[in-house]
C-alpha cells in the first residue's frame, strides 16, 4: 500500500528536526562542558563577587568593590628544593603540596585565585577569621604532611603566610584578545609584602592591623604585635602581628608565658630605652630559646649599642599632628578625625606629664566624642546607601572595644606611662589614621561620587 501523498516529505522533516535537537543538545553539552573547563582556570566564585553568574558574561575592564581578606603563601627556599628535583619530579611535587593547601581553603570560605609558582593567592570574601583560620590550617597540614616526606626521606617544607583585610577591586584587565582576572590594591600589596618578611623574622604567619581588627574575637588566637614597618605608598607606619596558634606546642605555651614582657620590650626598643627591652628580651629568651623574634630583636639592641643604628621606623616618640594627607574630602568628617586626633594627641602628652586629672577629663571626653562621631558617620553611611556599611560599623565597635581597654589600663595604673604611651599610638592612633587612609576614604570618594561604585548592567555589588 502506498503512503498518503507527502508523508515521505513529513517523515524527512520529522528526521531533520530530530537530527537538529540532537545537534542543538551536543553544543549545549559542549557549552557546559567548555564552562567547567573555564572554572578550572578561572574561580567562579570570583565571577560571582563581579556580580557574573557566569564566564561568558565577563568583559575587559570590568570591576566592582568587595570586602576580602587576601592570603599570600609560599615556600621558603623553594629553589634551592627544585634545583634538586627534575622537571617531572617538580611538577608532581608542587601538584602534592598544592593539593593539600586547596581544600583548607576551600572549607574556610575561601578560594585560591591565582598560583605564582609555588606561591598562592587566596581571596575570603567571608571576613578575617575565615582567612586566618584557613592559614592555621594549612600550617597545622604541614606537619602531618612533612611527616610523609620524612618518610619517603625528603626534607621538610617551611612555608610563609600573609594575610590583609580591606576593600579591595576585583576586575578584569588585559586587552581584547587577551585578558584575566584579578585583585588590585593595598590590601593585596600588604598581604604580599607581610608575607614576604615572614622570612626575615623567621614567622611562619603574619598578619595585619586590619585583619586583627576584622576579627570577631581576637582573644580566640595567639596573637603578638612584632614590629611597625612602613610600606611603600602609606603614610603611615603598618604594625605587623605573629599569629602563633600552630607553633610546636613548647614554644607556643613559651610564647603566651612571655607575652607581656614581650610586648613591653618591643614598646622600649621602640621608643629608644634599648637597655631595658635588652633586660626584657634576655628574660623571654631564657623562657623560649627558640623564639626567633625575640633574638632577632636582641640582634638589633646589639647593633643599636654597637652603632647608635636604631632599626624603627622612627615616629613613636611623638603622637603625628593632622596633615592633610588624613583628608578624605568630607568637611564634617574631616573636622572629627582631626579633633580625635588632637584630643589623643593632648593624652599622651597627659600621660607624659603625670596630669591624672587632666588624663580622666580627656579620656572623658574621648569617650563620648567616639560615640557621637561614629553615630555621625554611620547615619550619613545609611542615608547615602553605602554599600560597605556593615564593615564600618565592625571596625567603629572594635575601635570601642580597645579603646576601652587602654582606658582600664591607663585608670588602673597596672602599667608605667612609656609602656601606656606606645598602646596609645597603636591602638588609638594607627587604628584611626589607617581607618582614615583606607576604609574612611572609600567613603569619601563613594559619598562625593556614588557613581564610582556603580556596577556595570547586569552586574552588582
Amino acid at each position: 500500500m502506498n503512503a498518503p501523498p507527502g508523508e515521505h516529505e513529513l517523515d524527512d522533516l520529522r528526521t531533520a528536526l530530530e537530527q537538529e535537537k540532537a545537534a542543538h543538545e551536543r553544543t549545549r553539552n559542549e557549552l557546559a562542558l567548555t564552562e567547567l573547563a573555564y572554572r578550572l582556570f578561572v574561580p567562579s566564585q570570583f565571577m560571582k563577587l563581579m556580580g557574573a553568574n557566569s564566564i561568558l558574561q565577563a568583559r575587559l575592564g570590568q570591576h566592582a568593590d568587595q570586602p576580602l581578606t587576601v592570603l599570600f603563601s609560599d615556600i621558603r627556599d623553594f629553589t634551592t628544593l627544585s634545583e634538586s628535583m627534575t622537571q617531572q619530579e617538580n611538577f608532581r611535587f608542587l601538584n602534592s603540596y598544592l593539593g593539600e593547601v586547596g581544600p583548607i581553603i576551600e572549607r574556610f570560605g575561601g578560594f585560591i585565585d591565582k598560583f605564582v609558582g609555588d606561591g598562592i593567592m587566596a581571596l575570603f570574601p567571608g571576613g578575617s577569621d575565615d582567612g586566618l583560620r584557613a592559614a592555621i590550617g594549612m600550617l597545622r597540614n604541614l606537619d602531618s604532611y612533612n611527616e610523609g616526606r620524612q618518610r619517603a626521606r625528603y626534607y621538610p617544607l617551611r612555608i610563609g603566610v600573609g594575610l590583609n583585610s580591606g576593600i579591595t577591586m576585583l576586575g578584569t584587565i588585559g586587552a581584547q584578545n587577551r585578558m584575566e582576572t584579578t585583585v588590585i590594591g593595598d590590601t593585596v600589596n600588604l598581604a604580599s609584602r607581610l608575607q614576604t618578611i615572614t622570612r626575615i623574622y623567621g614567622a611562619p604567619l603574619l598578619i595585619s592591623e586590619h585583619t586583627l581588627y576584622g576579627l570577631a574575637d581576637a582573644s580566640r588566637y595567639s596573637i603578638r604585635l612584632i614590629d611597625r614597618v612602613r610600606v611603600k605608598g602609606k603614610v603611615h607606619p603598618q604594625s605587623v602581628y605573629e599569629v602563633f596558634d600552630a607553633d610546636p606546642d613548647e614554644l607556643r605555651e613559651a610564647k603566651l608565658r612571655t607575652q607581656s614582657l614581650f610586648g613591653h620590650a618591643v614598646a622600649c626598643y621602640h621608643l629608644r630605652d634599648i637597655e631595658r627591652a635588652r633586660s626584657l628580651l634576655q628574660q623571654c629568651r631564657d623562657a623560649g630559646p627558640t623564639d626567633s623574634v625575640v633574638e632577632l630583636y636582641l640582634e638589633r639592641c646589639e647593633r643599636y649599642l654597637a652603632s647608635g643604628v636604631h632599626e624603627g621606623t622612627g615616629e613613636l616618640d611623638l603622637i603625628p599632628e593632622w596633615r592633610e594627607e588624613f583628608s578624605i574630602g568630607v568637611t564634617e568628617i574631616d573636622a572629627q578625625h582631626r579633633q580625635l586626633l588632637e584630643q589623643i594627641r593632648r593624652l599622651s602628652n597627659c600621660i607624659r606629664s603625670g596630669s591624672h586629672v587632666e588624663v580622666n577629663e580627656v579620656l572623658d571626653f574621648l569617650g563620648r566624642y567616639v560615640v557621637r562621631h561614629f553615630g555621625d558617620e554611620e547615619h550619613l553611611m545609611r542615608d547615602s546607601h553605602y554599600p560597605f556599611l556593615e564593615q564600618h560599623v565592625h571596625e567603629h565597635r572594635t575601635f570601642q572595644t580597645y579603646y576601652l581597654k587602654l582606658r582600664d589600663e591607663i585608670e588602673n595604673g597596672s602599667s608605667d606611662p612609656t609602656y601606656i604611651n606606645f598602646r596609645i599610638q597603636l591602638l588609638l592612633v594607627d587604628w584611626l589614621i589607617n581607618h582614615t587612609t583606607k576604609t574612611d576614604r572609600h567613603l569619601g570618594c563613594f559619598l562625593r561620587n556614588p557613581a564610582v561604585l556603580e556596577p556595570e548592567p547586569g552586574f552588582v555589588h
